[in-house]
C-alpha cells in the first residue's frame, strides 16, 4: 500500500474529485493593448462560497449565493472581452456591463504577461496553483487550457476551434497523385457540384481552376473560397487575377489575416481542400496552382490527394470551413496586382491513374486541433513505415522533431523505416536542411544498426519539379494524406487539414507511388555534407542516440 501512496497522491493532483472547482483556462497576454480582455475559466459544480482566486497582488471571490455548474468565465472587463470573443463573460472584475455580475475584488488582480501565478483556494486551503513560465509557456494570444489534468496539451490561441477526433467507416473515395492525375479528379469534383462549393486553400493561382470555379458561380452554384491573406513571400503572381475572375462571376473570395479589429487565429491557413454539396470533399497536399494540378503531359509537384464521397466526412470538414470562414479575422479578398501566374512545367509522362475504393475507414486530422494523431499513427507501425515529405526541420525550442523522433523510435522497435525528402535547391542549399537531415538519419541508422534509411528525391529522374506531399504509409495499409509539413508551425500554429485512411487497397496505391519515387532516388552517400550540423540542431545523434526517444506532447 505504501508503494501506491505516491501514485494516489499524484492522481489526486491531476484528477480532482468530481464537482471540485478548478481553474481550467486562463489568458494573461491577450492581443488587445493593455490586456483589458484577460480572463480565466473555472470548472466544477456546486456552491462558490469559500472559493477565492489570487495572483499574490489581488484576489477575487464571488457574491453570496453564487453557484457553478460546468464552466464559468471571469473577465477583467466584460466590454473588452465581448470585443474579442463576441459574447459576454459570466462575471467581470470591473463593472462595465450592467447585466454581468461583478466578482468581489481585493487589491488589483492583473495577470502579468511573462511571469505570474494563479492560486485557487477553498475556505483558506490551497487547492490549485498554476504558474508561468514554470507550468506553462507564456505566449501572446495563447489561452492556457487544462485537459485531463495536463496544461497545454496543444497550443490554443484566442478564437481557435476545439475539434475532437472522429472516425468514419465504410467510406468511398478516389485516390490520386500529382502531377499524374490530380487535375482529372479535381475537374470531376467540381463537375459533381449542384448547389455549392466551399474551398480553403493556402494559395490559388491556376487560371484553369479559377475558370472552372467561375463557370460554376456563373451558372448559379454558390462558390466561396477562403485564402491565406499573408502567405510567405506575399500574395503570389496570378492569385489576384484568379480571385478577380471568381468575384466577377459572383463567387465569394475571402482571406484570413490580422485586421484592425482582430488578430489572425492561425499563423497561416495552410489547408488545401474543396467541399461540394455537403456530401464530398477533395483533400490534397497541393495548392491550387499549376504545379499542383498540371494538365496532361505537363510536369509538376509530387503530391497526394483523395476525393472522398461521404456525407459524414464532408460534414466534418464543412464544420471546419464555416468555423474558419466566419471569424473576425476574415475579410473580403481585394484583388490588386493583376499579373498572370505561371502556366506549368515541362513535359511529363504520367504513370499513375486515379483509383476508387469502397469500405475505407477515414479519420480527419486538423491542425492544431487533432494533429497529435500523427505521432499516434507512426507509433502504430509494426512492420513498415514510409514517409515522403517536402522537408523535416527541428522545432526551435527543443531542437528535436517529435514526428521524426517517433519514426526513429519505430525503427528501434524493428520497423523498416524509409524517409524520402525533396531535393530542390531551396531545400538543400542551406546548412541545416534536407541533405543534412538525410545524412544525420543515415548516420544514426549505421551507428545503431537500424532498418532505417533516408534519401533526397531524384527529381530529374522522376521528371518532377519538387516533392510537396506530406504523406505517411504505415504497414502498407494506413495512409496520411495532408497539408501538414514536418516543422513546428504546421501541427502547432497553422490551420491544416488531412485524413488518415485505413484500407489495404489505398495503402497499396500510395505505396506504389512511393516505391517509384524511392527507386528513382539514389541512396545518399553523405559525401561533402556536414550532417553534424543538422544532428546537433535536431538532437538526433547527440540526444536521441544517448537518451532514446523522449515523447513530447503536441
Amino acid at each position: 500500500m505504501m508503494r501506491l501512496l505516491p501514485v494516489l497522491l499524484l492522481l489526486c493532483v491531476l484528477c480532482p474529485a468530481a464537482g471540485a472547482v478548478m481553474i481550467t483556462e486562463f489568458c494573461p497576454d491577450t492581443w488587445q493593448t493593455g490586456e483589458q480582455d484577460e480572463f480565466l475559466v473555472l470548472e466544477g459544480a456546486g456552491s462558490l462560497a469559500g472559493i477565492l482566486v489570487s495572483d499574490g497582488e489581488g484576489s477575487i471571490r464571488f457574491p453570496a449565493g453564487s453557484r457553478i455548474s460546468g464552466q464559468l468565465t471571469i473577465a477583467r472587463y466584460a466590454t473588452a472581452y465581448r470585443r474579442t470573443h463576441g459574447i459576454l463573460p459570466d462575471y467581470e472584475i470591473y463593472d462595465t456591463v450592467a447585466g454581468v455580475p461583478d466578482v468581489i475584488r481585493t487589491g488589483d488582480m492583473r495577470l502579468a504577461n511573462s511571469q505570474d501565478e494563479l492560486v485557487l483556494s477553498e475556505n483558506g486551503v490551497v487547492v490549485q496553483t498554476v504558474a508561468w513560465p514554470a507550468d506553462v509557456r507564456p505566449r501572446e494570444g495563447q489561452v492556457h487550457v487544462c485537459e485531463e489534468g495536463i496544461w497545454d496539451c496543444r497550443p490554443f490561441f484566442i478564437g481557435q476551434s476545439r475539434l475532437s477526433p472522429a472516425t468514419y467507416h465504410d467510406v468511398s473515395l478516389t485516390a490520386f497523385v500529382s502531377p499524374d492525375c490530380a487535375r482529372t479528379v479535381l475537374e470531376q469534383a467540381i463537375e459533381d457540384a449542384d448547389r455549392y462549393i466551399y474551398a480553403n486553400v493556402y494559395e490559388m493561382t491556376d487560371p484553369f481552376i479559377a475558370g472552372r470555379l467561375a463557370s460554376c458561380a456563373s451558372s448559379g452554384i454558390t462558390v466561396a473560397v477562403l485564402l491565406e491573406g499573408g502567405p510567405v513571400g506575399g500574395i503570389p503572381d496570378g492569385e489576384s487575377a484568379a480571385a478577380a475572375e471568381l468575384i466577377r462571376s459572383g463567387a465569394t473570395v475571402l482571406q484570413m489575416g490580422t485586421t484592425d479589429t482582430a488578430h489572425a487565429r492561425y499563423r497561416y491557413t495552410h489547408a488545401k481542400y474543396l467541399l461540394t454539396d455537403g456530401d464530398s470533399v477533395l483533400l490534397t497536399s497541393e495548392n491550387f496552382k499549376p504545379g499542383g494540378f498540371p494538365g496532361d503531359g505537363i510536369s509538376g509537384n509530387r503530391g497526394w490527394g483523395v476525393y472522398i464521397e461521404d456525407p459524414g466526412v464532408a460534414r466534418y470538414f464543412e464544420t471546419v470551413w464555416h468555423e474558419d470562414a466566419e471569424g473576425n479575422d476574415i475579410t473580403p479578398f481585394v484583388p490588386r496586382d493583376m499579373a498572370p501566374g505561371d502556366t506549368g512545367g515541362g513535359a511529363y509522362t504520367a504513370g499513375h491513374s486515379p483509383a476508387s475504393f469502397s469500405g475505407t475507414v477515414v479519420t480527419p486530422v486538423i491542425s492544431p486541433d487533432t494533429s497529435r494523431l500523427i505521432p499516434g499513427l507512426i507509433d502504430s507501425a509494426t512492420r513498415t513505415l514510409d514517409i515522403e515529405q517536402a522537408y523535416i526541420t527541428p522545432w526551435p525550442e527543443s531542437g528535436e522533431n517529435p514526428y521524426l523522433a517517433a519514426a526513429i523510435d519505430a525503427a528501434r522497435r524493428g520497423v523498416r523505416v524509409r524517409v524520402l525528402l525533396d531535393s530542390s535547391w531551396f531545400n538543400t542549399d542551406g546548412n541545416n536542411d534536407n541533405d543534412e537531415c538525410v545524412a544525420a538519419i543515415n548516420a544514426l541508422a549505421r551507428e545503431e544498426g537500424l532498418l532505417l534509411e533516408a534519401r533526397c528525391a531524384g527529381l530529374e529522374a522522376l521528371g518532377l519539379e519538387k516533392i510537396h506531399t506530406k504523406g505517411v504509409i504505415v504497414d502498407g495499409e494506413r495512409v496520411l494524406v495532408s497539408s501538414i509539413n514536418w516543422n513546428e508551425n504546421s501541427p502547432c500554429f497553422n490551420r491544416e487539414a488531412g485524413v488518415i485512411v485505413d484500407h489495404p487497397g489505398v495503402g497499396a496505391y500510395f505505396t506504389a507511388v512511393f516505391e517509384e519515387d524511392w527507386t528513382a532516388s539514389a541512396p545518399a552517400t553523405g559525401k561533402g555534407v556536414d550532417w553534424t550540423k543538422w544532428a546537433a540542431a535536431a538532437g538526433i545523434v547527440a540526444v536521441l542516440a544517448v537518451l532514446g526517444y523522449r515523447r513530447h506532447r503536441l
